[in-house]
C-alpha cells in the first residue's frame, strides 16, 4: 500500500482525502515511478472542483519527478534506478504511480528532482506558448497575465532571453518586484490600474502582437483590447473562472484578431514532441537562462493547505508536494 491524496467527490480543498491505495506492478508499456517531488498547479484545482471532469475516485496532480522502481513489458528505453520526470494526469498526488513510459523523460544530471517537479508542466507550457503558439521574436512587446505565477516567472525569463519586452499583470507590489526580478520589464497592478490603458501607454497606442491569458473570465475581453491588428490572444487557463462565450464579430471589429485555446497535451501528444519540448526546457535551465525556484513546499498529506494557499493567491512561483 502507498499513501495518496484522492478525491471521491469533487468540491473544495477539503474534498481531498489522504489515504492508503494499492499500486500494482507495471503492465505493458508502463513504469512504476516512486515520486520524490510532485508539482502543484492551478489545473489541479480544476479537476478537484469538478470544472474538468475525471472519474472518481482520482488523485489530482499532473507533474512529478522521481525514480523508476520497475519496468513493464515492452519498455526498452528505461531501467530501474533512473531519475525521471513526466506530465500525465490527473494522478500524481501519490507516493508511487504507474505511468505510461511514452509520457516520461529522463532527467539530466544538472536538473534536480524539485526543479523538475516545479517546471515540467509549467516550463513545457512556456516552451510551446513562446516558441510555437505564437513564436516570440526579438523586438516584440508581449502582455503576460499573472506574471508572478509559476508559469509567468518562467515566461518572463525566457521572453527576455528571446529579446522581447514583457508587460506583466500582477496582484500586489510584492508580486511586481518578484516579476521584475525574473525579467519582466513593466508590471501593472491590475487591481489599481487599467491594464488596457497601461498597455496602450507603453506601446504608443499600437497594442501588442500577443496576449498570454491564463486568468480567463476577468480578463479575456479586455485582453482583446490590448492587441494590435492581426494580434493573437492565447487563452491557456481560467483561474478566475471560465470566460463567457465570445462573440466572433468582436474579432473582426477589433482588427481581424485571432484567439486560440491551446493545451500542453496537444503539443506533446507525440513522443518526439515531448522529448524535444523537454530538451529545450532542460537546455535553458541548465544554461542558467531560466532559473527554476521552488518557492513553497508542503508534505503530501498537507495537500489541502497547499490548495487553499494556491487559490487564496498566497503563493508565487512553483509549489511542490514532498511524499
Amino acid at each position: 500500500m502507498v499513501k495518496a491524496v484522492r478525491v471521491h467527490k469533487t468540491g473544495g480543498p477539503e474534498a481531498m482525502v489522504y489515504e492508503d491505495v494499492e499500486v500494482g506492478a507495471p503492465g505493458q508499456g508502463e513504469l512504476l515511478v516512486r515520486h520524490t517531488a510532485i508539482g502543484v498547479n492551478f489545473i489541479d484545482t480544476y479537476f478537484r472542483s469538478g470544472l474538468y471532469p475525471a472519474p472518481a475516485p482520482f488523485s489530482p496532480g499532473n507533474e512529478a519527478a522521481g525514480v523508476v522502481e520497475a519496468v513493464g513489458p515492452g519498455v526498452a528505453d528505461f531501467k530501474a534506478g533512473e531519475r525521471v520526470a513526466y506530465v500525465a494526469g490527473p494522478g500524481t498526488y501519490m507516493e508511487k504511480r504507474l505511468v505510461p513510459a511514452d509520457r516520461v523523460v529522463k532527467l539530466p544530471a544538472g536538473i534536480s528532482d524539485k526543479q523538475a517537479a516545479s517546471m515540467m508542466l509549467k516550463g513545457m507550457t512556456v516552451q510551446y506558448l513562446l516558441r510555437r503558439t505564437y513564436k516570440v521574436q526579438k523586438g516584440d512587446t508581449i502582455l503576460f497575465h499573472a506574471a508572478a505565477g509559476g508559469v509567468g516567472l518562467i515566461a518572463c525569463q525566457w521572453a527576455r532571453h528571446l529579446g522581447a519586452t514583457t508587460i506583466g499583470t500582477v496582484g500586489s507590489k510584492e508580486k511586481a518586484e518578484l516579476a521584475k526580478a525574473h525579467g519582466c520589464h513593466h508590471t501593472v497592478l491590475y487591481r489599481e490600474t487599467d491594464f488596457v490603458a497601461a498597455v496602450k501607454g507603453l506601446t504608443n497606442n499600437a497594442g501588442v502582437p500577443v496576449v498570454y491569458d491564463s486568468v480567463g473570465k476577468d480578463t479575456l475581453l479586455k485582453s482583446l483590447d490590448c492587441l494590435r491588428p492581426l494580434g493573437v490572444l492565447v487563452s491557456f487557463g481560467q483561474s478566475s473562472g471560465p470566460a463567457d462565450p465570445l462573440n466572433l464579430g468582436l474579432l473582426s471589429a477589433k482588427g481581424s484578431l485571432y484567439v486560440t485555446r491551446p493545451t500542453l497535451n496537444t503539443y506533446i501528444a507525440k513522443k518526439e514532441d515531448l522529448v524535444a519540448t523537454a530538451a529545450d526546457l532542460f537546455d535553458v535551465v541548465a544554461k542558467g537562462i531560466v532559473k527554476i525556484e521552488t518557492t513553497a513546499e508542503y508534505a503530501l498529506k498537507d495537500a489541502v493547505r497547499a490548495h487553499k494557499d494556491l487559490e487564496g493567491r498566497k503563493t508565487t512561483g512553483s509549489v511542490v508536494l514532498i511524499p
